[in-house]
Order: C-alpha cells, then sequence, then structure tokens
C-alpha cells in the first residue's frame, strides 16, 4: 500500500524472481500435463498427415492452422527451444528463456498476429577436419520458438511427401539406415557397381525463396518473415535473398521438401533398369549399371536442381566403382574380390584421433577422473554409430591409440617418476584386463568393448505418424539393444507413450 492505493506490480520493489504475477506463471509451467500435450499435438499431426496422404490440400490448411493455433502446440514449441542445444545461444536481442516465468511468459505472447521476424545473429565456424568456416544464423528464442511452431504442423506434410529412401533430419530415421539399405543394394555379385556420389552446393545458403513460397503449404506471410529476415554480422545488418538460414529449426524441413522429388524422377526416367537412388540432407547416392547412365543421371539430377536455385558441387559430385570404394556419411563403401565392407572412413578415424588427442592435451592438469568423463562420452558416441560394421580391426587399433596418448598424458604430468610408477598409479587389473585406466569412480572405455552387431533400416514407405505403432516397437527394440539409441529422435516427434 501506498498512500491508501495500491502498488502496480511494475512499481514493486519486490525482486523479479519474487513477484506473484510471476510466481503465478511458473506455477503454471510447472503444473502443465506434458503427456497430455503431446497427445493433443500429436492427434492434429496424424490428421495433418491423413490430409496430406489424401492430398485434401484444404483440410491440411484448416488442421495446420488449428494446430499452430491452439495452447498445447505453443507449450511444446516454448518446450523445443528451451531443452535443445542452444538454449543457451542467445539472438541478436541477448534474450534467453532459463525460468518457468519466462518460458509460460512467452506462451501467452507467441501469436502470429503482426509477426516480424529479428535479424539472424551470424557467426562462422569451422568444418570437421577442415580449414573452411560454415556460417551459422542463430535466430531470437522468439523466432526459433515461432518456427518450432509451424514445424509441428509442417512435419507431418513433410514425412507423408519425402522420398522413400531419404534418410537425413527424418523422424526415426540415421545414417545407420542409409549405410544398411545402400549395404543392401550393393552387397549381391549382382548388384549394379557405378556410383554417383553427390554433393550439393551450398543446399541451405541457395535455395530459391521464390519456389519455397510457391511450393511450401504453410502460412506465406510467416515463411516470409522467415526467409527475409536478415542477419547481422560484425554490426552490419544483411539482407538474405536466398537460402534458409542454418541453425534455423525449421530450415532442415524446408530443406528435405526442396530436394524430395529426385527419386521419382530418376524412377521415371529409368523404369526397368537396375538403379537405387539414397540421400542423406544434401548428400546423396544413385547406385547404377554404367558410368554412362550415370552421367545421364548427374545431368537430370542437375536439371531438377537448377529450378530450385541450387547446383551440384562439381568437387565432390564424382563417378566411381563400388570396386574402388567410396565414402558416404563416414562410412567407407568398398568390394574386395566380390565381397562388400563397410568400414570407418580414413576421414573419420582421422577426426576421432584428433579429438582424442586435442582432449587429451587440454586435460594437462586434471584429475584422471576428469579425463575419464570427458573422453568417455566422445568414445561412446563414435563406437554407437560404427557399431554396426566391419570396424572390429579399426576398434582394436584406435584402443592402441588411445593407450598411447593416455601413456603420454601420464608421464607429463609426471616427468620425475619412473614407468613402473606411473603405470601403478593409473592403469590397474580389471577381470582378464592387465592395462585398465580408471580411478574408484570411473573407468575409460574402450573401443573393442563393443561388440559388432547389424542394424536394420526402417520399413521404407512407413510413416511415423500413420504407422507410430511399427516406429515406437523399432525404437524400444533398439534402445535394449543398447542404451544409447542409435536412431535420434528429431525435436518435433512428439508420440504418446502409449503408442
Amino acid at each position: 500500500m501506498k498512500e491508501g492505493k495500491l502498488m502496480k506490480v511494475c512499481h514493486s520493489m519486490t525482486q523479479n524472481c519474487e513477484k506473484h504475477t510471476d510466481r503465478d506463471l511458473a506455477q503454471q509451467w510447472n503444473s502443465i500435463d506434458w503427456y497430455k500435450v503431446r497427445s493433443t499435438v500429436n492427434r492434429l499431426q496424424i490428421r495433418i498427415a491423413k490430409a496430406t496422404k489424401e492430398e485434401n490440400w484444404n483440410l491440411v490448411k484448416r488442421l495446420s492452422y488449428l494446430l499452430t493455433h491452439s495452447r498445447s502446440a505453443k507449450l511444446l514449441a516454448i518446450r523445443i527451444v528451451t531443452q535443445n542445444r542452444g538454449k543457451r545461444t542467445p539472438g541478436i536481442d541477448g534474450e534467453i528463456w532459463n525460468s518457468a516465468s519466462a518460458k509460460m511468459q512467452a506462451v501467452l505472447s507467441l501469436t502470429d498476429k503482426n509477426y516480424c521476424a529479428k535479424p539472424l545473429r551470424r557467426i562462422y565456424i569451422l568444418k570437421p577436419g577442415k580449414k573452411t568456416k560454415r556460417p551459422i544464423s542463430i535466430p531470437t528464442m522468439y523466432d526459433r520458438a515461432m518456427q518450432a511452431l509451424y514445424g509441428l504442423a509442417l512435419q507431418p506434410i513433410a514425412e507423408t511427401t519425402a522420398d522413400p529412401r531419404s534418410f537425413g533430419f527424418r523422424l526415426f530415421r540415421s545414417a545407420q539406415d542409409a549405410s544398411e539399405y545402400a549395404f543392401t543394394c550393393l552387397g549381391r555379385k549382382t548388384s549394379s557397381t557405378w556410383i554417383l556420389e553427390g554433393d550439393i552446393k551450398g543446399c541451405f545458403d541457395n535455395i530459391n525463396h521464390e519456389w519455397l513460397k510457391e511450393h511450401i503449404p504453410m502460412d506465406k506471410s510467416i515463411l516470409t518473415q522467415f526467409l527475409k529476415s536478415g542477419f547481422v554480422f560484425d554490426n552490419s545488418l544483411f539482407s538474405t535473398d536466398r537460402g534458409t538460414p542454418q541453425g534455423g529449426l525449421i530450415s532442415p524441413i524446408l530443406a528435405n521438401m526442396t530436394l524430395d522429388g529426385i527419386e521419382h524422377i530418376l524412377n521415371v526416367r529409368f523404369p526397368k533398369m537396375k538403379m537405387h537412388f539414397i540421400r542423406y540432407a544434401d548428400d546423396f547416392l544413385v547406385i547404377i549399371p554404367t558410368a554412362e547412365t550415370a552421367n545421364e543421371a548427374k545431368e537430370i539430377i542437375r536439371e531438377f536442381l537448377a529450378i530450385k536455385g541450387l547446383e551440384l558441387s562439381e568437387e565432390k559430385t564424382v563417378i566411381t566403382n563400388i570396386n574402388d570404394g567410396f565414402d558416404f556419411l563416414g562410412y567407407n563403401f568398398r568390394k574386395y574380390k566380390g565381397k562388400l565392407l563397410i568400414k570407418p572412413s580414413k576421414k573419420s578415424i582421422k577426426l576421432i584421433t584428433d579429438k582424442i588427442r586435442d582432449k587429451t592435451r587440454k586435460a594437462r592438469a586434471w584429475s584422471q577422473d576428469e579425463l575419464i568423463k570427458v573422453l568417455n562420452p566422445t568414445i561412446r558416441g563414435w563406437v554407437n554409430y560404427h557399431r554396426h560394421n566391419s570396424a572390429k580391426e579399426t576398434f582394436q587399433k584406435l584402443d592402441s591409440y588411445l593407450w598411447t596418448v593416455t601413456w603420454k598424458w601420464g608421464k607429463r604430468r609426471h616427468s620425475n617418476k619412473g614407468h613402473k610408477w606411473i603405470a601403478s598409479k593409473y592403469w590397474h587389473v580389471e577381470g582378464k584386463r592387465n592395462w585398465v585406466f580408471k580411478t574408484e569412480e570411473n573407468t575409460l572405455i574402450q573401443f573393442s568393448e563393443n561388440s559388432i552387431r547389424r542394424h536394420s533400416y526402417p520399413k521404407l514407405n512407413a510413416n511415423p505418424y500413420l504407422d507410430r505403432k511399427y516406429f515406437l516397437e523399432r525404437k524400444e527394440r533398439m534402445r535394449r539393444q543398447t542404451p544409447w539409441v542409435q536412431t535420434n529422435l528429431f525435436y518435433f516427434a512428439v508420440p504418446p507413450k502409449n503408442g
């Protein structure tokens, strides 16, 4: 009370986190039934997928509007952007939503009325194993939430219209699925032997905006805001006349929908030929009987991409024979005396050894426990990516390399001690192994500890929204095989627990 009148909240001297309004908003957020929210959103997504399959585009439009204006979808969109890896990375406004009240306030303010996207914050990061840099554009939290909201409606359409053999940025699909399907296409004695390895030059940065606005089934004004927001670099504002920003939540969906259709035109052009098409994001393979037809397929794809403002990379688009081998998604495919083997590529091996070496060098002053905690996730992730291929020999070589770098680490920490003292301090006996790098709390895992096991790709024509039971059972089956699921659940996958 002040002079007999109630004070406004904005004039209160109480700390922000203690205000009644903030406590009420936080209580609303913390009391949300997320299972009910996911179920509500998923039911609408299923209806959108069914309408898309029936090509009832008027119904698709109405259901998409209903979804993007529903409270459940807004709640889920805010949860997506506040739980992903970039949740602590702000846009140009410096704002992040790290409290329950801020998240709930964002839900209440999320609307398409008078929506105007803010410019993106542009940064450049090194490409893995290269000296060149990749541009990353970071939207504000509010713009990320809007992209997530409209992505929830666009994802079922994209999944229903997608090429069956597209595996990148897809729900319940992975690079392992792509490699296993490639093995199926190349592994037989009668399989086609020529491969067109394709790569699209600057795919995300060069997609034609006019094509997107004409063919992407979503609100045109909102899509225009996503595409034309511009970006800020070195305190200068630049316009965006083409492409979708790398870093935007909706960009992978737009890129996939742009590239869908290549498989269809190749099937039409080569109807009775033993031809297979595999795509993962902007990398693709065309497996075909002869080098001449591979060149013909290359020109067909070039014409398809030109309409959408894209072109093939001349350096990375090559035609090879399976007996000479080729690299795809970090795997090396090659036939040895008629037998196809998939191994980790030399580039992938170099990346993991460089990463282990760099982390060990940074850990010169760290304790053994800290070093093990840093190395284990790196080793585990690489092993899970390659464990379904012929990688046993590679795992053993990497174990030797791992011993070498940890031994150098121990010698550097204790340069005045003898070899026996260092060995007894950091390495111990465990079971049948005499050299186990461990402490009382943690043990450094070995590459070769993990057994090689086969991987199976999903049904090519299965739809995550229309065949949910199949995909959820497959995901559960893979989870039982390993605690780290190889098929990452994309951030728009929101199936109810009961399938």
